[in-house]
């Protein structure tokens, strides 16, 4: 090899060894810029996109304000319910009922046994202390084993939201009964959209999304609407609620009622046993 020809070489290697070493030291910069939270970040959204209704946030608008986090709950077995999600009032936690009232005024009368509490027949509705507006809403329910009478006489009782609208709660598995008044009807008004139900005995479970009627002038300017999953099948899906709920009635709506009422639980005079329940409260996103 000529000394040309050496020189040249080594050089080529010195190149190598140099575009190696400036590669490796540019990684390690990077890693500290990185670990030291110096890293450039781009722009988080945009503010010269079309304005959405309202007129106050631009399309991906960087500015507006995130959700608040909320940690899931986990779902619930015959042997254990659930955990709720870390924003939910707790109704019920399998304790006591401090959290309600009897629907005449005075202590809720019901039974609570090992982690349950079952309608005390004859001792009324009872409705919790706090009201509420929007909300969604958890529970489970378990019908008597075995069961007793046929149509409405089986397993009657029922979840009254804001104090005034039943969603129905009934053992419907092998029992016929008017369709308005099965299990996840809107009572008197709407059918579910299936029967859901499981076999008496066994723990059901109901998640709930209400938003209240809204009044002007003791006029209805916008009606009450519900969804309701029932063992997780859809049974009612965004259902405009006609007015409060009642037998052989015609549904009408109470302008005095306000915004806000309690969850009540019926007494029957059959005894259905509740567990795990628990609300959120909806609010409006920004």
């Amino acid at each position: 090899m000529t000394r040309i020809h050496k020189e040249h070489s080594a050089m080529k290697k010195s190149s190598i060894i140099l575009v190696a070493f400036f590669a490796t030291l540019a990684v390690l910069v990077g890693f500290e810029l990185r670990a030291s939270g110096q890293q450039h970040k781009e722009p988080i959204g945009y503010e010269d996109t079309p304005m959405l209704p309202g007129g106050k946030w631009h399309v991906h608008d960087g500015r507006r304000p995130h959700p608040p986090i909320v940690t899931p709950g986990t779902f619930g077995s015959q042997q254990a319910p659930g955990q709720p999600p870390s924003d939910a009032i707790i109704l019920f936690d399998g304790k006591d009922l401090s959290k309600w009232q009897s629907a005449k005024g005075g202590p809720a009368g019901w039974n609570v046994q090992d982690g349950y509490f079952e309608v005390a027949l004859g001792k009324g509705d009872i409705e919790t202390k706090e009201k509420f507006g929007p909300i969604q809403l958890h529970l489970d329910w378990s019908e008597p084993n075995p069961p007793h009478g046929e149509s409405q006489s089986r397993g009657n009782s029922g979840v009254y939201l804001q104090g005034q609208y039943e969603i129905q709660v009934l053992d419907s598995y092998n029992n016929i009964t008017y369709a308005d008044g099965q299990t996840g009807a809107v009572y008197g008004q709407h059918p579910p959209l299936a029967n859901a139900c499981r076999p008496p005995g066994e723990w059901q479970t109901y998640d709930i999304a209400f938003t209240p009627a809204i009044f002007q002038g003791g006029e209805v300017v916008m009606p009450a609407y519900v969804t309701v999953f029932q063992n997780g099948v859809l049974v009612q899906n965004h259902t405009e609620i006609w007015g409060s709920t009642g037998h052989r009635i015609f549904p009408h709506y109470k302008p005095d009622i306000g915004s806000t009422g309690p969850l009540v639980l019926q007494d029957h005079h059959n005894p259905v046993r509740y567990r795990n329940i628990w609300i959120r409260e909806i609010k409006p996103a920004a």
